[in-house]
Formats: structure tokens, sequence, C-alpha cells
């Protein structure tokens, strides 16, 4: 990549119940981003923090179009700056490289590659499809990867539906919890999951080769979501909701390494969300944060 690398952090925690994430972009920058980028002969650029209302100062019960989520109005706000800074970073030849916050923010990462084909790699433990009509809990980190395919009323908002992605060119990676209520939105969809199971049937190498080649399918940009507790929570304990069962430390820099591999003339965007300090140790969680990210970017053995 001859790209220089654009840092946005977006400190934000509006859209989950637990606090603390709002915290990880800083804590993936002291744990060391910067230095992983330039090792491997990348030029960081940090472009600082968008802002993000508090929730204390905020009603969580506002306005949503008469459905179910939370700071509803708040997040739209935030989504909507980060598209443009993500728009803004592509245009200028910058490679944006998004640290949260919440899963929600995605939102805002997918809509600001709004102008070519996009396809998504979502690695997460969650499918994080739920819609406000079906949400058990009113949190937006639950909702992103349907927002941006335009399920339930997210069909009808610009700012969350992102029309260049098509279902058929999204896939999740490491799923492991699915709420009842979106796992039929999920199935329905057209979207490729690929679950833990998967990962220990074929390996994740395979799974993820079949990821990639699903969302490269006739597309302009690759967009990669990675949310830090698809690890197993002994291998990234800092994160905002830890599902156990999941894939080990050199699992996900054997994923991210291949996307560097089989997807890199086409990876656009690289997104790390819900790394939790409060809940970490010793900054484990945020400073693989950091290396992960190298390995998407370039960072091989040989």
């Amino acid at each position: 990549m001859e790209q220089p690398v654009e840092v946005i952090g977006v400190p934000m925690d509006l859209g989950a119940d637990r606090r603390g994430v709002d915290m990880g972009p800083s804590a993936i920058r002291y744990g060391g981003l910067a230095d992983e980028l330039e090792r491997i002969g990348l030029t960081c650029l940090d472009g600082g923090d968008l802002p993000v209302p508090r929730p204390e100062e905020r009603d969580p019960d506002g306005p949503a179009h008469g459905a179910r989520a939370k700071y509803f109005e708040e997040t739209q706000a935030v989504c909507e700056r980060l598209a443009d800074r993500v728009s803004e970073a592509v245009a200028a030849d910058r490679f944006p490289l998004v640290l949260g916050g919440d899963h929600s923010i995605g939102i805002g990462t997918a809509n600001g590659l709004a102008d070519e084909r996009v396809g998504i790699v979502w690695v997460d433990a969650h499918a994080d499809f739920n819609t406000p009509e079906t949400t058990p809990s009113g949190n937006v980190h639950g909702m992103p990867l349907a927002a941006i395919l335009g399920e339930g009323m997210f069909g009808t908002l610009s700012w969350a539906h992102a029309p260049n992605v098509d279902a058929a060119n999204v896939s999740l990676v490491g799923v492991r919890s699915v709420d009842p209520s979106e796992r039929t939105t999920l199935t329905d969809s057209g979207a490729t999951a690929y679950t833990m199971s998967d990962i220990d049937d074929e390996g994740i190498t395979e799974v993820m080769a079949k990821a990639l080649e699903t969302a490269t399918a006739d597309v302009d940009r690759l967009y990669v979501s990675f949310d830090l507790d698809v690890l197993d929570p002994t291998e990234a304990p800092g994160v905002g909701t830890p599902v156990r069962g999941g894939i080990s430390y050199r699992e996900a820099h054997a994923a991210m390494e291949l996307i560097h591999r089989e997807a890199g003339d086409v990876l656009s965007a690289l997104e790390l969300v819900e790394v939790n300090p409060v809940l970490d140790r010793e900054n484990r969680t945020a400073e693989l944060a950091g290396e992960l990210a190298a390995s998407a970017l370039g960072d091989l053995i040989l």
C-alpha cells in the first residue's frame, strides 16, 4: 500500500448499554498503533476524534420514528459526520482506518464509500442484524449491518441505508451470538454468514477465503469491519460485549493477513471497534487491535 493511512477516531458509546468503548480509540493509539503502521513502512496521519455527544446530556428515548432505538438522532449525527470524513479521506487518496467506539459507527463508514460498489467483510461474534422494530435491547450497536442493507425502517433512511452495498457481497465471519428476531432477517437477506462452527470445521483461512470471494465479486471497494469481540475473551478481554468460544490470537492474524494477500488491491477502509479499556488487562486488547490493523495492511511473516 502506498497511500497514507488516516486514523479517524470515533469515541462512540451511545449504541451500547455498557460504558467504556468511548475510550477505545485512545487505548488503541496508546497501544502503539502508529508505531505498528510505521514499522511496515506506512505513513500514519492521525485526524483526531470526531465529536460525539455525551449520553449524560441526552435522552436515550428521543424520537425514533415510532420504533425502539436509543440515542437514534445522536447516532445519525455521528454517522453522517463519519461518512463525510471517510469520503474526504478517500477523495484525498488516503486510507481511512476508523477506530471505535461501538459498532453503530459502521453505518457511517459504509456510507462514506457510497460513490462505488462496496463489498463488506463483517468480522464479529454478533450478527448486528436487528432493526428498531425487532431489537430486544434498543441498542443501535446491534443494528448496523441491517441498517447498511436497508432492513426494516432503515430502508427509508438515506443516512443509514447504503444502496451501493448489495447483500450478495456481504460476508459475516465468526458469528456465534444471534438473537432469534435477527436470525430470520439475516437468513432472508442474501448475506452470507460463517459461524464459529464453520471455522471449527474448515479452518479460519478457508472461511476467510470464501468470505473474501463473496465480498469482492464485481465490486470496486472492500470495507472490513473488525469487532474485537470476535476473539475469545481469553485473548481479548477488553471488549464491549464478550462472548466465549471465539477465534484465537493466531487465527485473527491469519484472517487479516489473508485480507491483505487476497484483497489488498480493493481494500478501501478498515474499522476496529468495541475495545473497552475499562474491562481490559494491561491494554492487551487495544494493543492487539493495532497489531491486527498492521496485518491487514501488509505486515506478513515473510
